[in-house]
């Protein structure tokens, strides 16, 4: 008997932790492929179909006193070339190495201060090897807090990569190989709710005709939309809790139907708008979406900054899986500010606490459905 009790009381603890990822019903933390036998001293698949790749990326080149710094954007152009962005770097405390156990040493990126901006823009082969930085672009970011978000319009044949600074209240594209600076977006420092000022933006989406949503963010609370050659269409949005009004938009995407998805974090919800910003659903009771992307399947990823889990969603917005495990261990995260996945299947992600960004790849024999495939060009 006071065994039954003991393990009805287990399961009701169990189910009542899973159900706190939002949604309908408790997302799974394992892939159902786990094997039956039973087995201790590991955690199996706590990333679902997933498993760390360990040293990705190796310590900063030629900074071996210094580490990274809270890291805010991740963008996966191809295996070999993924772009991040972070925070500038940190000094590496006394008797820690470089690598993994300076993560530890300093998380949250604000343990010991100090931080600088080099390296806020660097580029990630497959190996893990820093294989380019941008450090000529390293003068913008003093004055506020460094990038908060990196992307490449997934249309776009030359593959400019764009850059949102929530604390400039500025977005910057920039030729693919960081050579020039083509467009900038707001003025530095000089916060405004017009058609030229941003106030502390947060994330950026695109359309297959160029055009461009920015999610406006901290301090504004709004989408601001513009034309393929960056002119001011139309913005929406204000404060509160009803449709169409937010509470910190902090991430943006769109869909192959030219909807816009809106991670209205502070509300805990994401808001769906068609492309001139009407509104069309609400999704509750997701506790901190911080991250979200549209997938080529048709679903949506969310990385939720509370629970720190992965959460996929169709269209309809129905919870279909999730996975992620809080920690500073490799194949853990904290802090998951963006993310993104390549064609072979690999998915990265930019952690803010934790100060670093991991490289997963598919686990064998995992279901490749529970994978995050990017939304391409058709």
């Amino acid at each position: 008997m006071l065994r039954s009790l003991m393990t009805t009381f287990f399961l009701v603890l169990l189910l009542g932790s899973l159900s706190a990822c939002g949604g309908d019903s408790p997302p799974a933390n394992l892939d159902a492929t786990v094997p039956e036998q039973k087995k201790g001293g590991e955690e199996p698949y706590l990333n679902g179909p997933y498993e760390v790749q360990t040293n990705w990326p190796q310590p900063l080149p030629d900074h071996e006193d210094w580490v990274w710094g809270a890291t805010t954007g991740i963008y996966a152009e191809s295996p070999d070339k993924v772009f991040v962005v972070q925070r500038g770097e940190l000094p590496r405390p006394e008797g820690v190495e470089p690598g993994w156990d300076a993560i530890a040493a300093t998380p949250g990126n604000r343990a010991i201060g100090g931080n600088r901006f080099e390296h806020s823009i660097y580029v990630v082969d497959a190996s893990g090897r820093i294989i380019d930085s941008w450090p000529q672009w390293d003068h913008l970011f003093p004055g506020g807090r460094g990038p908060h978000q990196v992307a490449i319009n997934p249309y776009d044949p030359e593959k400019h990569v764009w850059v949102v600074d929530d604390q400039l209240h500025q977005v910057f594209k920039f030729t693919n190989d960081g050579e020039e600076l083509v467009l900038t977006l707001g003025e530095r420092l000089e916060p405004g709710n017009d058609d030229s000022h941003f106030n502390r933006p947060t994330g950026i989406a695109f359309l297959p005709d160029g055009t461009t949503f920015v999610s406006d963010g901290y301090a504004n609370t709004r989408v601001v939309k513009f034309d393929r050659n960056g002119d001011f269409v139309m913005a929406w949005g204000e404060p509160g809790t009803g449709p169409g009004e937010f509470n910190l938009p902090h991430a943006i995407a769109t869909d192959q139907n030219r909807r816009v998805y809106v991670a209205d974090r502070s509300n805990s919800r994401i808001q769906v708008f068609d492309e001139n910003g009407i509104f069309l659903d609400v999704w509750p009771d997701i506790n901190s979406p911080f991250a979200i992307q549209v997938t080529t399947d048709g679903h949506l990823w969310v990385a939720d900054g509370n629970t720190n889990k992965m959460l996929k969603y169709d269209l309809t917005g129905r919870l279909i899986y999730a996975f992620g495990t809080y920690g500073l261990a490799p194949g853990f995260n904290w802090g998951i500010h963006g993310f993104h996945s390549d064609a072979e299947g690999n998915l990265y992600w930019a952690e803010t606490f934790a100060g670093r960004a991991q490289k997963l790849q598919p686990r064998p024999g995992a279901d490749h459905t529970h994978l995050i495939r990017p939304l391409t060009a058709p």
